[in-house]
């Protein structure tokens, strides 16, 4: 049984759809939101078994599964195709649309992510999974602000600390663990030597989770892919760099735009 997927759907204009990493939901591009409206039609969803969006217990995780929610999504929200920005795991996930359904993508954004999952964020995401079973809550929350964030970032930042204990607190990691699962086998190095998609890839050269030298190999595999690298900036960009963010993404999305009406080189 499909999901009904809980998404934050706003303002008119070039569609932009949002997606989170592994774990999370549609609020870490809260700050980003803002900065997008009016003039883009944005749609943050919970990906299955994320944030709002529950599912069966019996329900799957594969690529697939969630390509078919988006592809729902986009079906009821009226959208033949929308840029597609991924943090993370849901940069896994968008490249993995525009591999398999290139029609519904307009262009990549792709933040934080990589072509495949490699040795070190498996190692990253098991010493996660690790310190929550054998430390308790509290050591895997401090985990994972360190894992994420540039540290200066959270010395400036303390009350959001906070804010992540509180949320989760109330997390249901099921979902998580499964779909942590599959990106365990994430692989597109060979299919991305042959897409041709408008791409930008955004990373942060202090992430500790995705190396940014995954940005550069994006570059280089996809055909025409520009990189920009943010200094001084964790794992987190749509957070910590919100304006950033959303200036890159409004530019990226109107010099598209522009190319699809004519009306630009």
């Amino acid at each position: 049984m499909e999901p009904e997927l809980y998404v934050r759907e706003e303002g008119q204009g070039p569609p932009v759809l949002l997606l989170h990493g592994l774990g999370g939901d549609h609020t870490v591009w809260n700050t980003v939101v803002p900065r997008l409206l009016p003039d883009h039609h944005v749609m943050a969803p919970d990906l299955r078994g994320h944030g709002r969006s529950h599912v069966e217990r019996d329900a799957t995780f594969r690529f697939s599964d969630f390509e078919s929610d988006l592809t729902k999504l986009l079906d009821t929200a009226g959208v033949d195709s929308a840029h597609v920005v991924g943090l993370s795991a849901g940069g896994f996930l968008a490249l993995q649309l525009a591999v398999d359904t290139p029609r519904r993508v307009r262009s990549l954004v792709v933040v934080g992510s990589a072509g495949h999952c490699d040795a070190h964020t498996r190692a990253v995401a098991e010493r996660w999974a690790e310190t929550f079973q054998s430390e308790g809550y509290d050591a895997y929350v401090l985990r994972l602000l360190k894992d994420l964030f540039y540290p200066d970032w959270i010395e400036g930042h303390l009350e959001f600390a906070d804010q992540i204990r509180e949320a989760r607190e109330d997390w249901d990691p099921r979902g998580a663990v499964a779909w942590g699962a599959t990106l365990k086998g994430f692989d597109l190095r060979g299919p991305l030597g042959h897409l041709v998609m408008p791409t930008l890839v955004v990373h942060g050269v202090d992430d500790q989770v995705i190396d940014p030298a995954h940005g550069r190999l994006l570059r280089q595999t996809i055909r025409g892919a520009e990189l920009k690298l943010l200094r001084d900036t964790g794992h987190m960009v749509p957070i910590e760099r919100p304006e950033e963010t959303a200036q890159l993404i409004r530019e990226w999305v109107a010099r598209i735009e522009a190319v699809r009406s004519g009306t630009g080189a």
